[in-house]
């Protein structure tokens, strides 16, 4: 009996040891599983907006929620060009949904079916549904296709595909308008009052007549003042605000291209050679071209208004092959297949206008001689494109007159009448009037409607895949071996490379620099890199880059040191804009005696229409605090030195204009409430997301 009342009294120990060991291998289990949430914690979110993770699962919801908006305007699925788009698109509905939305709760704004309904069949048609339902030939919205389509929808199963887009399109609606009441209220809620209004009118209208000393801080060498880490730290600290920054990355990159060597390019025109046979036999020129070219137009029809560049008027021959031939960086094998007679007819001139001053009887008939002279003096001998350079008023004066090829509808009347009647190239016997003036035209091609059906067999000189591993291994030897920066810059030298720079690169980038598209990079950067780091070769289809992390800011304020570079000029001015004062306090006189008494370096100017909303002096360029300083003035004052954005300055007030008082500032007024209304329709949405702490992660996954 004391055995067992022992252990009843130990009980509770014994099993709180217990239950502590089995967690403990519970976790421990888990972890080495591989399939930890422990060890996977974080790893699942692209991201937080406000106090909401954002798992990898609902943005990818959400994606494809966009994608049947998509295919629903659009009527197809976003490819992979247009998915960057698609996902930018979500991620702001997140940011819409979890950080915008819940403001509009706080103030009680609703949106009521009945608006729904409105924004889909009635008065104020949302934008969206009326890019959905336009007819594509007319431009046109039509209504009743919208009820159709509502129709169509009711015959079909709960959870169809059709009905699942459309329920997903029409949930969006909701938002965007409760978007545009909102800000609709803030926009409302502004208001000009009078003083506003004569205000701006005074800044518009009042004018000053100004005289000024100009010294350029250039004026003084840098090597005159020097530049103190104290100075720096003084100047960075009072403009902090202008140094706030997202999450960044700065990165050094070498970058070798991949080009198709000479190799490759025989390579590829000895491949187009077999073609050129079998395209001579053939029965099905156009399936033949269609399976075997990279062009986009493997089997056309053409005009001589039309006819490609590279064939030329010997090689219209039905059935002949000519190529493969360069062009670009392509190279083809064409075949004119067919020769025809089509329905549209095109010919070749070239002209002479001339247009007459105004549409008085006398100024057109001043033209008609004019021209009538011109087409004697050809008549005579005279060179067509010469006289046409000499006298042409119209944009092909240039090129002696030439018109080209051109068909039927693409002239006005007179002019097609009168080219398209001749029966042998040659002048046309007298000048022709349209709406533009008098023509003198010498057609060069009579009209012809026969046509041409060609076949183009198309290849891009592109790199083997030998070219492609060599260049490949080349990145791969300059990575080797590199273990920091100076090792980096050192095997550049030493392989004859350039260092690129580029800074400020953010999360969400998709190019970089000279890259370009180089989202692979920007993924290493903030998935994997640290400052140091030497990243592994990225194949950019064009090019192999080998890059090292050279920076990294944390969001919030730039560090000193990160900036010292951009802010010691404005210090550097700084010091010398007091050497410049000091030096300008210490003369006396009129803004000409103290110029003289200066030197070289000052200079004195003048303006006589000078305004308050002008932002800058003549000369001295954007100046806003000079502009404001000159106004306080009266008639015959002079400010003190004034350190500027460019210079120093000292301005002697002339005159002032001050515009009479009106009763009317509606104009003015008008003009600061669009200002309001812009700066409200732009700002909201950033100034909540500012507050909302939204974290980007979704470069972990795209």
């Amino acid at each position: 009996m004391a055995l067992i009342g022992t252990l009843r009294n130990k009980m509770g120990t014994w099993v709180v040891v217990f239950v502590f060991v089995a967690i403990a291998a519970f976790i421990l289990g888990d972890i080495f599983s591989g399939n930890s949430s422990i060890l996977n914690w974080g790893r699942n979110s692209v991201g937080e907006i406000g106090d909401r993770d954002i798992s990898y699962e609902e943005f990818q919801s959400v994606i494809r929620e966009r994608e049947a908006n998509y295919f629903l305007q659009l009527g197809r699925e976003p490819g992979e060009r247009e998915m960057p788009a698609v996902r930018q698109q979500a991620w702001d509905l997140l940011i819409s949904r979890y950080a915008i939305q819940p403001e509009f709760a706080k103030i009680g704004l609703v949106v009521t079916d009945d608006e729904i309904w409105d924004m889909i069949q009635g008065k104020n048609i949302d934008e969206s549904v009326k890019q959905a339902f336009t007819n594509q030939e007319t431009g046109l919205f039509e209504r009743d296709r919208v009820v159709t389509y509502l129709n169509q929808l009711k015959t079909m199963p709960q959870g169809s595909e059709a009905r699942v887009r459309w329920e997903l399109f029409q949930r969006d609606l909701k938002p965007a308008r409760e978007r545009i009441k909102y800000e609709n209220l803030l926009i409302k809620g502004s208001y000009i009052t009078k003083a506003e209004a004569e205000k701006e009118y005074h800044m518009q209208t009042d004018v000053a007549e100004i005289k000024y000393l100009y010294v350029p801080y250039y004026a003084v060498g840098d090597s005159a003042v020097q530049v103190t880490d104290d100075a720096l730290k003084a100047y960075y600290n009072k403009n902090i605000e202008r140094y706030k920054t997202e999450e960044s990355r700065d990165i050094k990159y070498i970058s070798i291209p991949v080009e198709p060597t000479s190799e490759d390019s025989a390579a590829i025109r000895d491949d187009l050679k077999r073609y050129v046979l079998e395209l001579r036999t053939t029965q099905d020129d156009s399936t033949y071209a269609a399976a075997n070219s990279d062009g986009q137009n493997p089997f056309s029809k053409y005009t001589p208004a039309t006819l490609p560049p590279f064939v030329n008027q010997d090689s219209l021959v039905q059935g002949k092959v000519f190529g493969p031939f360069l062009d670009g960086d392509n190279y083809k094998v064409v075949k004119i297949s067919r020769i025809f007679n089509d329905t549209i007819y095109s010919a070749r001139a070239r002209h002479i206008l001339i247009k007459w001053t105004d549409t008085s009887d006398a100024a057109k008939k001043e033209a008609r001689d004019k021209a009538q002279n011109i087409l004697r003096d050809i008549r005579g001998g005279a060179d067509f494109a010469a006289k046409a350079r000499e006298f042409g008023t119209d944009g092909t004066a240039s090129r002696g007159g030439d018109l080209d090829w051109f068909t039927s509808g693409q002239m006005v009347k007179p002019f097609e009448n009168a080219v398209f009647a001749a029966t042998r190239p040659g002048l046309v016997n007298n000048v022709v009037e349209t709406d533009y003036g008098y023509h003198i035209i010498d057609v060069t091609n009579v009209k012809t409607n026969i046509a041409y059906n060609i076949a183009i067999i198309e290849r891009s000189i592109t790199p083997s895949d030998a070219t492609l591993n060599e260049a490949y291994r080349k990145a791969e030897v300059f990575a080797s071996d590199i273990s920091d920066l100076d090792d980096f810059q050192a095997a550049a030298k030493e392989h004859g490379l350039a260092v690129l720079d580029a800074k400020n690169i953010l999360a969400g980038d998709r190019r970089i620099g000279t890259m370009g598209e180089a989202r692979p990079v920007v993924q290493w950067l903030f998935r994997d890199a640290s400052e140091g780091k030497i990243s592994q070769v990225f194949d950019l289809q064009d090019q192999n880059v080998v890059a090292i992390m050279t920076n990294e800011v944390e969001k919030g304020y730039k560090p000193l040191a990160t900036v010292r570079d951009e802010i010691t000029p404005a210090v550097r001015n700084e010091l010398k804009g007091k050497v410049i004062t000091e030096k300008i306090n210490g003369l006396k006189g009129s803004l000409e005696e103290i110029k003289t008494g200066y030197g070289n370096d000052a200079n004195v100017y003048s303006t006589s229409d000078l305004k308050l909303s002008s932002n800058s002096l003549p000369t001295v360029g954007f100046d806003p605090v000079a502009v404001g300083a000159a106004f306080s003035l009266e008639t015959g004052k002079r400010t003190k030195p004034l350190s500027g954005e460019n210079g120093v300055v000292v301005i002697e007030m002339l005159n002032k204009t001050v515009a009479p008082t009106t009763t009317d500032y509606s104009t003015y007024k008008s003009q600061l409430e669009q200002g309001n209304t812009n700066r409200t329709s732009m700002g909201v949405a950033e100034a909540i997301k500012e507050n909302a702490d939204i974290v980007d992660e979704r470069y972990k996954f795209y």
